[in-house]
């Protein structure tokens, strides 16, 4: 998410997550957007993986990162409910401490929006545990569940510092087709801001 701070204000790793950075065991991250498409991290297996009990959704306000405090943006977030289709990725057990910590500055550190957690995911090998990063429903970032039309606006409208909220989600969302992983609200939430964007082009002459 934000870019690392001078200090990490989402406070200590938890010793759960600590503990993995020197453990034997084999060590899952579950990627469901931009950590499919940039992911940052080295990794030396990949899987195909279904979460149950969480969905894919543009349900958090981006007011540095996507977009601004007067125009927020809007980006991915795991929410309570459902199932996600994504990608389970295995981290390099030579370089474990140092992909868990880049990990861990990248989803949790700047404005604390998400909860990072081992939930157990399905595999085309059996089911494991993954670490996964739930959207925190009681953050001041949470936007909720959004009329298709107010999130394909603030998509439309919004940038910050690491661009556009529309380049962000277009890059999401063609990563996810390519993988075959797109659901049915984000096909929904496509086709409404083309439609829009569409609209706005017409009514400007474009």
């Amino acid at each position: 998410m934000e870019e690392r701070p001078e200090h990490d204000p989402a406070g200590a790793m938890p010793q759960q997550i600590a503990a993995l950075c020197g453990g034997t065991q084999p060590v899952w991250i579950f990627a469901y957007g931009s950590l499919i498409w940039d992911p940052e991290h080295g990794y030396v297996e990949a899987e195909p993986a279904l979460l149950r009990g969480y969905h894919r959704s543009f349900c958090l306000y981006s007011y540095d990162y996507r977009g601004t405090p007067a125009r927020p943006g809007l980006t991915l977030g795991l929410d309570s409910g459902g199932s996600c289709r994504g990608i389970a990725f295995r981290l390099p057990a030579d370089a474990l401490e140092q992909a868990i910590n880049r990990l861990w500055w990248r989803e949790m550190s700047g404005r604390r929006v998400y909860d990072a957690r081992l939930l157990p995911v399905q595999t085309r090998r059996g089911r494991l545990k993954a670490l996964a990063f739930t959207a925190l429903r009681d953050c001041p970032d949470y936007a909720g569940r959004l009329g298709v039309d107010d999130a394909a606006r603030a998509i439309l409208g919004a940038a910050g510092r690491r661009g556009s909220c529309r380049d962000y989600f277009e890059s999401t969302v063609r990563q996810l087709e390519e993988l075959d992983l797109l659901d049915r609200p984000l096909r929904r939430l496509a086709a409404r801001v083309a439609a829009i964007a569409a609209l706005e082009a017409a009514h400007a002459g474009i």
